[in-house]
């Protein structure tokens, strides 16, 4: 198996993120081929960090090559765009972490 994990910090604008994250941008991951998964995890308490995490991100595919075929498709150059369209709600761009 093969992970993106994305991880996002405490949003400066909480109900703009909530929202866009969910309407828009969660209908993205859905369209990309490949995915066998997606998983959304609400962090409640961080340890060892200064970081104000907020919310955890996993999409699952099944190896390492049919991760890097869907991050290249059309959708998957699409989801990794709108990324940007998140930003005026963040005070950071997302950690993106790609594990297998």
């Amino acid at each position: 198996m093969a992970k993106v994990i994305v991880i996002y910090d405490q949003p400066k604008d909480q109900d703009s993120f909530e929202n866009y994250y969910r309407e828009v941008h969660i209908p993205l991951v859905h369209k990309v081929p490949k995915l066998k998964g997606a998983e959304v995890h609400r962090v409640f308490q961080g340890l060892n960090t200064n970081d104000h995490l907020y919310l955890i991100a996993e999409l699952h595919f099944n190896n390492p090559e049919e991760l890097t075929q869907a991050l290249a498709s059309a959708e998957g150059q699409e989801l990794q765009a709108d990324v940007a369209n998140l930003m005026p709600f963040l005070n950071k761009p997302p950690v993106i972490a790609i594990v297998d």
